[in-house]
């Protein structure tokens, strides 16, 4: 169904928090971008180093994959405000407007249930590793709460780019599903 306008970013009108947490969504899809610009730097150089100039790497490998992953994370509500996730939209298609804005209603309150646990874990691993001084296990010995601490940010913004979705189909600003 990829004619369909479900592929358009979400609608804010002139609504100041929808408007808010679109731009906070894009810049995280900004930060995720540049992650992964990073990660692909780091692994030339690391190229460079072990192949050109035949010397041992410590702590590229590392950090191109806590940046990978970061970047997944952090760019999860930029995603979201472009309905870019994968989604199979033959049941709102074929239904009447009404029963498909309760689906809606329906379906965004348990994404929001699905990524508040996920964010209360992800915090709570995040602060497992803060307070306990966690470090990788290798010679970098990087502290572990910084690449955890993608978790909470990730899904906290993914949290709010999905409470400002549900407040945009009920105030009427976006269509359900972004359906026309």
């Amino acid at each position: 169904m990829a004619g369909h306008s479900s592929a358009v970013a979400s609608h804010t009108g002139n609504n100041p928090f929808l408007r808010a947490v679109a731009a906070i969504s894009t810049l995280a899809g900004w930060c995720s971008a540049g992650m992964i610009v990073a990660a692909v730097a780091i692994t030339c150089q690391m190229i460079v180093v072990r192949f050109v100039l035949n010397g041992s790497t410590v702590w590229q490998t590392e950090a191109v994959i806590y940046l990978v992953i970061a970047a997944t994370l952090v760019g999860l509500p930029y995603v979201q405000r472009l309905r870019g996730h994968v989604n199979v939209d033959l049941i709102p298609l074929s239904l009447p407007a009404k029963p498909r804005f309760f689906m809606a209603i329906l379906t965004s309150v348990l994404s929001i249930a699905i990524v508040a646990v996920m964010l209360f874990y992800g915090y709570e691993y995040w602060h497992f590793a803060w307070d306990r001084g966690w470090r990788s296990d290798t010679v970098w010995g990087v502290r572990l709460w910084i690449p955890y601490l993608a978790l909470p940010i990730g899904f906290g913004l993914l949290l709010l780019q999905l409470i400002a979705d549900l407040v945009a189909v009920l105030i009427g600003v976006d269509k359900p599903f972004g359906l026309e």
